[in-house]
């Protein structure tokens, strides 16, 4: 099957999105919006992050090449990222992220778009300082005065149909995505990136409602946060109240796509624009033990959402494993634009073309300990954690001491039973895996006789107070 190019592509890639938070994969789930361009394109239902949590995982999502493939430390490798080839082809580019400081152009990611925000704070005040590291304290304060500002909508506009909290930046993002839309001719690439789905949840009241049927309040958001800020157990009742506001949140996600959509086809573009959808990597809820994403590989956070819905294009379900690294060289062949001879995945706009093709492998480095801070983002801070998945099966290796896990995905999608050294073990199957990992890890890192030097090896000392202040507000020390 030859893929039908479209004049524009839209990537939507949304942080923390687990594959079953949406409701294409999950009858308990709420995503209307991306249930609908599930149903029109087409479900890539084992796709899988590269790493556990997003500098380990975008390197593939906009470069095509894995984390560590030019150095020791995180970022973009120096090949043509996915803005520029498209860029190149004599398209418009524009990238909105929501303030994830792991994005920004510190780490490269502003290589090839003409218009680039990412939305990290510059407070100018010791409050503004406080609010911007402290993301929950500021949405328990928006949420205070959402009445007043839903009163003053409502005069102004006659409507309240949009959220009034917003310290995940999504109206934000929303806005700069719809103006890049609206102001420009000529064909386009459009990369959105969403934190909605990141840590802390607090998705406006409406979204709780749709979620919940009105059964979750704003007393028991307030109380999940404080008992988790606080480091207190997570009680049954607080891990259903993180679930169900993770829920709202992805809700909220879900709700913004939507007016994304409407705005596209206001601009008399939808019928030729494709929309690619992907988590970054997924989250975690007690699984295995914690909550959020530290460094681990199970499939609660490797496991993600890949949907792409072309105009005039195919639609179903596609089962063969694939891996993110594959979203820039789709992205382009949906629009005719040449994919980069570096990069390291292969395009699945033709879901007949698909076939089970070598494991997926992910990455993460561990330091002392699971809960270590700050967490290790570069290859000399711990042990190297890799694991290679198929469809049916995922093998989890610590490369500095040999231990291994291995998992029977089919049967034992919550990796809860480890089979390795058991009866149930396959043989071939664990030296495929184990091959895969070897060949992977064998390529990453610097090259012989380099010195190493990525986008961020001197990072500590190069990264500005206010990425500084985002990244610790997201958690990462």
């Amino acid at each position: 099957m030859t893929t039908a190019h479209t004049s524009n592509v839209v990537l939507v890639t949304v942080d923390s999105l687990r594959a079953d938070a949406l409701g294409a994969a999950s009858v308990g789930a709420s995503t209307p919006e991306l249930d609908r361009l599930a149903r029109d394109g087409v479900v890539y239902e084992n796709a899988f992050a590269h790493g556990n949590w997003t500098p380990f995982s975008f390197p593939a999502i906009l470069g095509s090449r894995p984390v560590f493939a030019e150095s020791s430390g995180v970022g973009l490798a120096s090949t043509p990222t996915l803005a520029e080839r498209f860029g190149e082809a004599g398209f418009r580019t524009g990238g909105f992220n929501a303030a994830n400081g792991f994005l920004t152009s510190h780490w490269g990611y502003d290589r090839g778009f003409d218009e680039f925000e990412s939305f990290v704070p510059e407070p100018s005040s010791r409050y503004g300082r406080y609010l911007a590291a402290h993301p929950t304290v500021q949405s328990w304060l928006q949420l205070a005065g959402s009445p007043f500002r839903r009163g003053a909508n409502w005069l102004q506009r006659g409507d309240d149909d949009h959220p009034f909290t917003d310290t995940s930046r999504m109206l934000d993002v929303e806005r700069e995505a719809t103006a890049f839309v609206e102001d420009g001719d000529g064909p386009f690439f459009l990369w959105i990136h969403y934190m909605d789905a990141h840590t802390p949840y607090v998705p406006a009241p409406r979204y709780l409602r749709a979620v919940s049927g009105g059964r979750i309040a704003t007393h028991r958001m307030l109380r999940a946060h404080v008992r988790t800020g606080l480091g207190w157990e997570v009680d049954d009742r607080t891990l259903a109240d993180l679930r169900t506001l993770y829920a709202a949140a992805v809700r909220q996600v879900d709700d913004s796509v939507g007016r994304i959509r409407s705005a596209l086809d206001a601009a008399g573009v939808a019928d030729e624009t494709a929309i690619v959808v992907a988590g970054d990597h997924g989250e975690e809820f007690m699984e295995h033990g914690h909550l959020a994403h530290y460094p681990k590989l199970y499939d609660e956070l490797i496991h993600v959402p890949l949907v792409v819905a072309a105009p005039d294009g195919p639609s179903g379900r596609v089962e063969a494993p694939v891996g993110l690294d594959s979203v820039p060289p789709t992205a382009c062949d949906l629009a005719g634009v040449p994919a980069a001879d570096e990069w390291a995945g292969e395009s699945v706009a033709d879901p007949g073309a698909v076939v089970d093709q070598s494991p997926v492998v992910s990455v993460t480095v561990r330091g002392e300990s699971v809960t270590s801070q700050p967490i290790p983002r570069r290859l000399d801070e711990g042990d190297l954690l890799a694991s290679a998945r198929t469809r049916d099966w995922t093998l989890v290796e610590n490369r500095a001491t040999g231990d291994r896990e291995l998992y029977y995905r089919a049967e034992d999608p919550g990796h809860q039973s480890d089979l390795h050294g058991t009866d149930g073990a396959d043989d071939a199957v664990v030296e495929r895996l184990a091959t895969a990992i070897d060949d992977h890890v064998a390529s990453i890192g610097p090259a012989d006789g380099a010195s190493g030097a990525g986008a961020d090896d001197e990072e500590h000392s190069a990264v500005d107070e206010n990425l500084s202040t985002r990244l610790e507000a997201l958690g990462y020390r």
